[in-house]
């Protein structure tokens, strides 16, 4: 076996990471340093343009490859680079260059990093917004969990999404790896007195997140403006400009303030930091923004969920309007209340989600699975089954959308 520090790593992203905007930037910001640490030679590839925010990877070390969707031009560069670990961003990417990877570099481990389970948050979504039953094998979950199959390892970042795999889905437990968010506390944070407001920060191409700020806009900031005639809400989020116009509402105290350039330095301004989330899965980059800031924040049950184990949010997760309405006005009032639920938040990123603990833990999972990869592969029936030639669907499909493009040039 190579040795952790000679693996040459090749990271596919979705989209080029960007920190600053999204926690899943901040997600792969935090792979490739982890590996880079342990001294994986490291490369990140991606089919998508590099924003004017995106992250300058090469200046870290790391090597930079634009790579084409449905492009056998792929297999060449692949073979050539011949990496040991190939990590797929998220199980469409898989879907997209895993069988590529496969046929041209076999012995490369495969490693999903899933960031959350897609096909969770869309069941969710389709009960909160379409009132439906929650249905777990929709559409999203034949692709995901084949995807999951298919790969020799993939990397969850919530302990509720590993115990859904096994007892749902059936997964065995050689297959995934508990690897979550973590982070370092600050020092010296903003006190209570030198905050005003509350924020509500997040991508606003991510559905959760529209729907947090929307629902919060009718549900629950007109009851707070009535206790804090002078409360503000201040909505932060990129790709939001679409949504100006209903998130702007100035006679409620509601501001827009669009893509926040650093949302660390932003949120430490703040008094409290509002998760309003109704839907979704994994870890939220909210909360954790809120654990790195200092800023305590008021939440739902989903927010939190995969961030307590056995330990109790600093108030009662709610998802009724009124009992958020409550514990804002209350923590945004009283500094007392607002010190003790900081407190609480920083006992539970200390004790789960340390920074001294989580980095090294990625190379040695690596490793671990590299070890038993062949046996692994072999017990791994229904990920050969989903590979061999009849069950090959991602492939085929990108087979016949290169050749009608060749057929277009």
């Amino acid at each position: 076996m190579v040795l952790s520090s000679k693996l040459r790593t090749l990271l596919i992203g979705k989209v080029w990471p960007e920190p600053s905007a999204t926690a899943a930037g901040q997600r792969t910001l935090d792979v490739l340093q982890a590996l880079q640490g342990a001294g994986h030679e490291l490369h990140f590839a991606t089919a998508s343009a590099k924003p004017e925010q995106g992250l300058g990877l090469a200046e870290r070390g790391i090597s930079e490859h634009a790579v084409q969707v449905n492009d056998s031009t792929f297999d060449q560069w692949i073979a050539e680079l011949n990496p040991d670990v190939v990590i797929f961003d998220r199980f469409m990417i898989e879907e997209q260059f895993g069988w590529r990877v496969e046929r041209n570099c076999p012995s490369a481990m495969r490693v999903l990093d899933t960031s959350d389970l897609h096909c969770l948050r869309k069941a969710r979504e389709d009960v909160v917004l379409k009132g439906r039953d929650l249905d777990l094998f929709n559409d999203i979950a034949l692709r995901e969990i084949a995807s999951i199959h298919r790969c020799d390892l993939s990397l969850m970042i919530s302990e509720f999404e590993m115990e859904l795999l096994r007892e749902r889905f059936a997964i065995p437990e050689s297959q995934v790896a508990y690897w979550p968010f973590f982070l370092d506390l600050p020092d010296g944070a903003p006190s209570f007195e030198a905050r005003e407001h509350c924020i509500l920060i997040g991508s606003f191409l991510h559905a959760p997140n529209l729907d947090a700020a929307r629902w919060t806009i009718a549900e629950v900031w007109p009851l707070v403006r009535k206790r804090l005639p002078k409360g503000e809400l201040h909505l932060y989020g990129s790709y939001g400009e679409k949504y100006a116009v209903e998130l702007h509402k100035p006679q409620l105290g509601i501001l827009f303030k669009g893509r926040a350039d650093d949302a660390l330095r932003t949120m430490e301004r703040y008094r409290l930091n509002l998760a309003p989330l109704r839907f979704g899965a994994g870890l939220k980059g909210k909360v954790f923004d809120g654990f790195r800031t200092g800023t305590p924040s008021i939440v739902t049950p989903i927010a939190v969920e995969g961030v307590l184990g056995d330990l109790k949010w600093g108030h009662q997760p709610s998802d009724d309007p009124q009992a958020l309405v409550d514990a804002i006005v209350q923590h945004y009032k009283n500094e007392a209340d607002w010190n003790a639920l900081l407190l609480r938040s920083q006992q539970i990123a200390s004790e789960r989600f340390n920074l001294s603990d989580w980095p090294h833990r990625l190379p040695e999972l690596i490793d671990q699975s590299l070890e038993t990869l062949e046996q692994n592969r072999h017990q791994n029936f229904t990920g050969r089954l989903l590979r061999h030639h009849q069950h090959r669907s991602t492939e085929f499909m990108s087979r016949w959308i290169e050749a009608k493009q060749h057929l277009h040039d």
